[in-house]
């Protein structure tokens, strides 16, 4: 019940007074009802409000009102001890999710595959210094991104523009105009971006301590034999270990050898003097999954072109040349149809779309160097129309030639949008949408610049992931549809969890498939990536294993500390630029290997108990809906025949041509 003190009187109350006691001469007479309540009932002071007291509180009660929001001791042990162990819980009791110490499905063991084991912290007393602190801080954060908010609407003026490359980095940094596109923007418009809470700043020291301690057990693996109980990976699993798994299935292990890539001698080996290959499309696939492909010299740009179906495997060096010289005239064709054409340009529709590809090329990738001058470059000396280039340039319709007031442009940056116009002839029916230029600057730098190269490296791509790009975002909409129910099979607990939260939609994870992880690492491990997703070695959908595998190296984290939406969607943007790639898809591997046991697993059960394939049922769309853990022990155990898997989780099974 709440207690309205005097004003002369602070919330943190002096001790019990005699009735007869009083500062002011008059007497308040709350600390005598509180004494006589206390001797009827029992009375708890809450610390979430010094003002609420609570009568005869429940268990769940006093869990809730005892356990302080942040304790001083937690941050005091991270950021002194970094300790993860030591740290107390800012979650508390009553929202915490609870340990599951039994699961229904006999194959849930499989969620914790790729499974950190942390202790739980325990409770911290009350400590109404920490609230104080924790108000404090709030109201730094409040201002600061107010600030900043402020800032960054002034300097993305237009009239602003022109100054920002002239001031300091830190102003600078609040504006993104000669950087690359900000695909966070919409979480900003959605008033995401100004969230920030106590558990999502925590949940961020843990990872970072986590990874630290990671590192440190790397280096003392490397001069000292594994003494853990537990089967671990040794080859490149990073901070995971191997959990015996319920259904006694073989543990699978990774195949990938990254510090052994694919380099020159090996590329030369595989073929013979006229251009045919002595290894099978498949084996070259296999050794460029296991191993990458080497970063030293041009070799990238020779192999690229095999995996994206530009050139053909089984070939000669004759039959190529003639089927790239097909190519040369088509993509020029294609070219001619807007390039030094004005006419092209009085179409609204043109006007838009090369405005669209205008303005986001002039943001992709400007860290690098080919697209980071802003003057002409000497590469562009054979161009054969370089003068038709530029014209189209100069037959936009004048409400557009503040272009140029985002971010300076180069010859690079206006072949890149030349590509991709001429990908919007190509594709009619799809034309240009924002996010292509992510997906196209990387080829044409791995091309050396070669800008037919790049456009049927491109459009292999495209084909790919143009669902990606659909207008209705059908393609999306599925493939986070069938990542949603591969969550729900490979890991009950996560999924119980987002559906908690209504994560469900698995917004979080939209850009990490829309543009292949593009902005999730850095530029080389970019690279790395893509080429073993286009192999299709075990898969082609294998980027939602990747997809997957981000998710459960940071699943404790997302299920101790984020216990709101808006807090998972900003701690996983935020995983920008910090995961690691080679131990990432390690863990994809396993993940894959693994669904494919229990999938086997499932039908071999289904047979013997003489059912049918899940296959041949109808299946709802909405994934699996784990059985609940409140059950008692000796229901939860169910068989294999219950679990169905539907048409979009056994195509994942599905590998490339």
């Amino acid at each position: 019940m709440p207690q309205k003190p005097p004003t002369d009187v602070k919330h943190n109350y002096p001790p019990p007074q005699s009735p007869s006691t009083s500062r002011s001469g008059t007497t308040w007479g709350g600390e005598e009802l509180l004494s006589r309540l206390r001797s009827y009932a029992h009375l708890l002071r809450s610390n979430l409000q010094p003002t609420l007291f609570l009568v005869d509180p429940s268990r769940e009660d006093i869990e809730a009102h005892t356990t302080q929001i942040f304790d001083d001791d937690a941050v005091d042990d991270i950021l002194a001890q970094s300790s993860y162990a030591n740290s107390h819980s800012p979650i508390p009791a009553h929202r915490r999710p609870r340990p599951i110490s039994s699961t229904p499905n006999p194959y849930s063991s499989r969620s914790s595959i790729l499974h950190r084991s942390l202790q739980s912290p325990p409770p911290s007393s009350s400590s109404s210094p920490s609230q104080a602190r924790l108000a404090l801080l709030q109201s730094f954060s409040q201002i600061t991104r107010q600030a900043a908010h402020a800032a960054q609407q002034i300097l993305s003026h237009p009239l602003a523009r022109p100054i920002v490359p002239h001031l300091p980095d830190p102003v600078r940094s609040l504006v993104n105009v000669s950087g690359d596109l900000e695909w966070g923007s919409w979480v900003e418009k959605g008033g995401v971006g100004e969230f920030e809470s106590a558990r999502v700043y925590l949940a961020r020291w843990a990872r970072i301590v986590a990874e630290e301690g990671e590192r440190s057990r790397r280096m003392e693996a490397q001069t000292l034999p594994s003494s853990s109980e537990l089967p671990a990976e040794n080859s490149s699993l990073g901070v995971f270990e191997l959990l015996q798994s319920t259904s006694n299935l073989p543990t699978p292990k990774s195949t990938r050898d990254p510090l052994h890539p694919v380099n020159e001698a090996t590329w030369k080996g595989w073929f013979n003097a006229d251009g045919t290959p002595k290894v099978t499309r498949e084996v070259m696939k296999r050794e460029i999954f296991r191993r990458g492909i080497s970063a030293h010299g041009t070799l990238r740009q020779r192999i690229w072109p095999f995996l994206l179906d530009v050139h053909k495997w089984d070939a000669t060096h004759a039959e190529r040349s003639k089927q790239w010289k097909e190519k040369l005239e088509l993509y020029h064709e294609l070219k001619d149809e807007w390039c030094g054409v004005p006419e092209v340009f009085e179409r609204q529709d043109i006007i838009e779309e090369r405005h669209r590809i205008d303005v986001d090329c002039r943001r992709t990738d400007r860290t690098q160097s080919l697209f980071a001058a802003t003057t002409s470059s000497s590469s562009l000396d054979n161009c054969e129309d370089e003068k038709a280039i530029h014209m189209r340039y100069s037959t936009i319709s004048p409400q557009l030639s503040d272009i140029g007031a985002q971010a300076p442009s180069n010859d690079h940056i206006e072949r890149l949008g030349a590509v991709l116009l001429t990908y919007g002839f190509y594709e009619k029916s799809l034309g240009y949408v924002q996010g292509m230029s992510d997906l196209c600057a990387p080829v044409y730098i791995v091309m050396g610049a070669e800008e037919e190269l790049t456009f049927w490296c491109f459009v292999g791509i495209m084909n790919r992931m143009k669902q990606n790009f659909l207008r209705d975002q059908s393609g999306m909409k599925k493939q986070l549809s069938t990542l949603q129910q591969l969550i729900g099979i490979m890991d009950p607990e996560l999924y119980r969890h987002l559906e908690k939260t209504d994560g469900l939609n698995l917004f979080f994870c939209f850009r990490w498939i829309l543009i292949a992880f593009k902005r999730e690492f850095p530029f080389e491990d970019v690279l790395r990536l893509w080429e073993v997703l286009w192999t299709d070695y075990y898969s082609n959908q294998f980027m939602l294993f990747v997809a997957l595998a981000v998710l459960e190296s940071h699943r404790d984290v997302i299920l101790r500390y984020l216990v709101e939406f808006d807090e998972i969607l900003k701690y996983c943007n935020e995983l920008s630029m910090t995961i690691e790639l080679d131990s990432t898809l390690a863990q994809a591997e396993v993940l894959f290997l693994s669904f494919a046991q229990l999938v086997a697993d499932i039908d071999r059960r289904r047979a013997e108990e003489g059912l049918q394939p899940s296959s041949d049922l109808r299946q709802r769309k909405s994934g699996p809906r784990p059985v609940s853990n409140t059950q008692d022990n000796l229901t939860t155990q169910v068989k294999a025949s219950t679990l169905i898997l539907s048409d979009d989780l056994r195509d994942l099974l599905k590998a490339g041509q």
